[in-house]
């Protein structure tokens, strides 16, 4: 059976810039967040916004929206339009840019 539909490691954990080098080799070395598969998962099928997203995988607003940058620097997502927050308010909306289907085609977003 093909590797081609594994689950890749989609990102990295970070290490901030002021952090010891051993630091740097640990995020390095570590697996996938698992928040960030979370929200990946949570937005493949239907893009949604922060407290949409926060409702789906049953994480905090902020927890959701440290993920949602680091998903963004990373390429794996991208915003998608607004929709209305849960209060009411308006909130950016986010989509998946990786699924399986280009997966091994960065190229092939939409």
């Amino acid at each position: 059976m093909s590797d081609y539909y594994a689950e890749p490691p989609l990102f990295a954990a970070a290490a901030r810039r002021t952090d010891p080098p051993t630091s740097h080799a640990a995020a390095a070395r570590a697996p996938v967040s698992e928040h960030g598969r979370r929200i990946l998962e949570a937005i493949a099928a239907e893009p949604a916004g922060q407290s949409g997203i926060a409702v789906r995988t049953g994480l905090s607003v902020a927890q959701v929206s440290k993920r949602l940058c680091e998903l963004r620097r990373a390429g794996l997502i991208e915003r998608d339009g607004e929709t209305r927050s849960a209060s009411g308010g308006r909130e950016a909306r986010y989509r998946a840019t990786l699924t399986k289907s280009n997966y091994g085609n960065p190229a092939r977003t939409k």
